[in-house]
């Protein structure tokens, strides 16, 4: 099987964003790229769980690098008895799916998705680890595929020679924006990164995969959008989500809610990019994760506040339905009121795969 990741950039490659092997598993440190290329290793699940909690990886790294972990898990469970085996991985996945808790639900799709592979290994006698990671590959190539598919609805609501703002790091839709881009002859079209604080996965991330493929893109900072959006005449503002609600909420990076204000002021569409998520029929389910508010006294290490002042870090932030013109999905556009049909026509969620 042709793998989904060839020819997108670096980082969207599957080994080089999570890859078990060899009874442990090297995750890309996100934290420190493009100006370091360095991989944490982790020997155990726990690292792995660990690793995700201090974000190692971010946007859907963590998915990938959630169901490495569960190969390491079954690596390092090999010698118990098949019941322990179950029970062992059982408590691995629950473990990794809550490392962090706004994505747990999302999260528990894949590491549930490594439990079923693991449980048609164990009846057959194959390699757990081996078993875990294929699936791994083809979930990831189902899940790439669908995102190429909201590509291509998304370049679709772009102009010829127009510009695009971004939020945070789309991870797989910024890369097959940018290959549809092409496709379509719209590769002048300019993408504008706000920076993305505390941890720039603005400026580092999705600016270089735009760059890694060739775009002409362009970092803000995060106090910028709406001047930008005026001056340099943005046609479209897209996000992915780390949550897309049944009632039409949006839960994604903080900062996504106010840059969709100032793109409604400026009458410019905001599409957010995703499969709504069924586990959340209400944005009441969401729990925003509340990180270290001394991440914002500080930039990229370097301590930018007094001592004895406060920080305050809410990781994502709620962008209300009214603010959305439309959730492109793998099978067409959808309004925010209408997230419901998605699923009554048939689809299944980006993360969701039949094993």
């Amino acid at each position: 099987m042709e793998r989904a990741d060839k020819s997108l950039a670096f980082m969207l490659q599957y080994e080089n964003i999570a890859w078990y092997e060899n009874g442990a598993v090297k995750i890309l440190d996100r934290r420190v790229y493009p100006r370091k290329i360095e991989f944490v290793t982790c020997h155990n699940h726990h690292e792995v769980t660990q690793a995700l909690k201090d974000m190692v990886t971010q946007s859907a790294g963590p998915y990938t690098a959630a169901a490495a972990g569960m190969a390491l898990a079954a690596y390092e469970c090999r010698d118990k008895s098949l019941s322990q085996q179950r029970e062992y991985l059982k408590n691995a996945a629950y473990t990794i799916s809550h490392a962090r808790p706004t994505t747990a639900n999302r999260m528990s799709l894949i590491t549930n998705g490594c439990l079923e592979a693991a449980e048609k290994a164990l009846a057959s006698g194959r390699c757990v680890s081996e078993a875990i990671m294929e699936y791994t590959v083809n979930a990831n190539n189902m899940r790439y595929n669908k995102v190429y598919k909201m590509a291509q609805y998304l370049v679709d609501m772009i102009p010829v020679h127009g510009a695009v703002m971004t939020q945070c790091f789309g991870e797989t839709i910024v890369g097959q924006m940018c290959r549809v881009l092409k496709e379509q002859g719209k590769s002048d079209v300019r993408i504008f990164c706000p920076e993305t604080r505390p941890y720039f996965q603005g400026a580092r991330l999705t600016a270089s995969v735009c760059n890694d493929m060739g775009m002409d893109v362009t970092v803000i900072t995060d106090n910028m959008p709406a001047f930008v959006m005026k001056n340099e005449n943005i046609d479209v503002f897209t996000s992915a989500a780390d949550a897309i609600c049944m009632d039409g909420y949006v839960v994604n990076k903080v900062g996504t809610f106010q840059i969709a204000i100032a793109a409604k002021y400026n009458k410019i569409p905001y599409f957010v990019t995703g499969a709504p998520d069924h586990v959340h029929p209400t944005i009441d389910t969401v729990k925003i994760e509340m990180r270290d508010p001394d991440f914002t006294l500080e930039a990229m290490g370097v301590k930018t506040a007094a001592d004895g002042v406060k920080g305050y870090y809410p990781a994502f932030d709620i962008t209300p339905p009214e603010l959305v013109s439309g959730v492109v999905t793998d099978t067409g556009i959808y309004a925010p009121y209408d997230l419901k049909r998605y699923f009554a026509d048939g689809n299944m969620g980006e993360y969701e795969m039949v094993i």
